[in-house]
C-alpha cells in the first residue's frame, strides 16, 4: 500500500506536549535511486520535532538511526534523541533513509542525507533556524552515514531536481555515536559493509576504502564529537579511534569519549549513572562550540589574582555569560596571574565570575586548601559580575577565604 507523502501531523503522547510532522524528502517522480519498495515504506523521509516556544535556539539536527543499513533503530537512536534535542530548544529531523535490506545500496544513503541537511537549510527561514547551526548525528551505521555527510557533502550522488539540491549539504557540527567508519575487513562492522555495499559490490576492496570515512577528513570537515564504548565488540573502537586521529591530523576541532563499559547500541543509556553522562559531556561541547546561539566576539583577558593576600599558586577563573546558550571559559591561574587570548578568551558582555585555587604552594600551611568561591569572601553572598568589553585591559582580583 503506498503512503501518502504529504505533510502529516502526528500527535505524540507525552506530558511535555511534544509534536512530530512527517516531511518527504523528495516530491514524487523525483526521488533519486527510486524502487516500487519505497512506495511502501514511504522512505526517504524525515519526522520533524519542532522546537517552539522561548527556549527555541534555532538550531537544528539530523539523526541517522543505525542498524548495520538493514534496518532502523527509530525508538532509541531516533525518537529518544530528537526528544532530548527538542528539550533544549534545537528542532530535530529523523532520517528514515533507504536500507540495503530493501535493495538499496551506496550512493543511496549518501543521497539521502545530503538532501536532508540540504532540505533544512532551505527552509531554515521558514522554521526560524540558522543555516549556520546545522548538526548531523549517526549511531552506528548511522554513524557511519553522518560521518559520510560530514566528509562527503561535495560528492555529487544525484542530480538536482529543484532549487533545493543548489543548496550546500556541509553540516556545520558532526556527532558520531558508536560509528561505523572504516569499511576495512580488519575492524568494520560486516553487515554494515555488506549493506551499503551491496552484493555485487561487497568484495570490492577499493570501494570499501573510498567509503572509509577516516581516509576523507578534510580541513573542512565540521567540528566533530565522538563517544564509544571500549567493550563494544559490533562495532569496534577502532572505528572511532581512527576518524579521531584522522580528524586531528587535519586541525578539525574533535572530542572524543571512549567508556570502559557498555554494550553496543545504547542510544542516550541515561539510566546508567556513568555511561548516560555522555549527553551531558555531548551538551557541554555543542555549547562550547557555539552550537545553541549564533557564535559570538571573544575577547583577550589578562590580570592578577590574589587569595587572602597571596599570589594564586594555582587556579582557575570562569566566566559565565548571562545567556545560558553561550559558552562559558575557564582561564588557568598560576603563580598569581591569568591571560587568555582573543580566541580562547570568555564571549563579549556581562558575565559571573566563579574562583577555585590554592595558595598552599607559597604559605605551605595546613590550613590554606582549596577554596571555591562565588563571590569575593565565604562571607560574601553577592555574586561577582565584570562587563567585558573593547579595550577592558587587566581585571585583578583579590579574594578571601577566612
Amino acid at each position: 500500500m503506498k503512503i501518502a507523502v504529504s505533510l502529516i501531523a502526528v500527535s505524540v503522547l507525552s506530558s511535555v506536549g511534544f509534536s512530530q510532522e512527517i516531511q518527504p524528502l523528495w516530491l514524487d517522480g523525483k526521488i533519486p535511486y527510486f524502487k516500487p519498495v519505497d512506495a511502501e515504506t514511504g522512505s526517504p523521509l524525515m519526522t520533524v520535532y519542532k522546537a517552539e516556544g522561548k527556549n527555541h535556539t534555532g538550531a537544528a539536527v539530523v539523526i541517522c538511526p543505525g542498524g548495520g543499513y538493514g534496518g532502523l533503530a527509530k525508538d532509541h537512536e531516533g525518537h529518544q534523541p530528537a526528544q532530548w534535542f527538542q528539550r533544549q530548544g534545537v528542532t530535530a529531523f529523523v532520517l528514515q533513509y533507504r536500507l540495503g535490506s530493501q535493495g538499496h545500496h551506496y550512493p543511496t544513503q549518501l543521497a539521502d542525507v545530503q538532501r536532508a541537511v540540504r532540505w533544512v537549510r532551505s527552509h531554515a527561514s521558514d522554521l526560524k533556524l540558522d543555516p549556520e547551526r546545522i548538526a548531523v548525528m549517526g549511531f552506528s551505521a548511522g554513524g557511519h552515514l553522518a560521518s559520510m555527510a560530514a566528509t562527503l557533502y561535495d560528492e555529487k550522488v544525484y542530480e538536482a531536481s529543484d532549487a533545493i539540491d543548489e543548496v550546500s549539504a556541509r553540516p556545520d557540527f558532526a556527532i558520531l555515536c558508536y560509528p561505523v567508519i572504516s569499511m576495512d575487513r580488519s575492524v568494520t562492522h560486516g553487515g554494515s559493509r555488506k549493506n551499503l555495499l551491496g552484493p555485487d559490490w561487497v568484495d570490492d576492496d577499493e570501494l570499501a576504502k573510498k567509503l572509509s570515512s577516516n581516509l576523507n577528513v578534510s580541513e573542512d570537515t565540521p567540528p566533530t564529537f565522538i563517544f564509544q564504548t571500549n567493550e563494544d565488540t559490533a562495532v569496534p573502537a577502532e572505528n572511532a579511534v581512527l576518524m579521531f586521529l584522522a580528524l586531528r591530523e587535519k586541525g578539525v576541532p574533535v572530542e572524543m569519549h571512549v567508556f570502559q563499559n557498555g554494550p553496543h547500541g545504547v542510544g542516550l543509556y541515561r539510566g546508567d549513572p556513568v555511561l548516560g553522562t555522555w549527553s551531558g559531556h555531548l551538551r557541554d561541547w555543542l555549547k562550547t562550540n557555539f552550537f545553541y546561539a549564533a557564535k559570538q566576539e571573544r575577547l583577550a583577558v589578562k590580570g592578577e589574582v590574589n587569595l587572602d593576600g597571596h599570589p594564586v599558586a594555582w587556579g582557575v577563573l570562569t566566566f559565565y555569560p548571562e545567556s545560558d546558550s553561550l559558552p562559558p571559559t575557564s582561564v588557568r591561574v598560576r603563580r598569581g596571574k591569568y591571560s587568555a587570548p582573543a580566541e580562547l578568551g570568555p564571549v563579549k558582555g556581562k558575565a559571573t565570575l566563579t574562583f577555585e585555587g590554592s595558595i598552599w604552594e607559597s604559605t605551605g600551611s595546613p590550613d590554606d586548601k582549596v577554596v571555591n568561591l562565588k563571590s569575593k569572601s565565604p562571607h560574601d553572598d553577592v555574586p561577582i559580575e565584570v562587563l567585558l568589553e573593547d579595550g577592558v585591559g587587566r581585571i585583578d582580583f583579590e579574594f578571601r577565604s577566612r
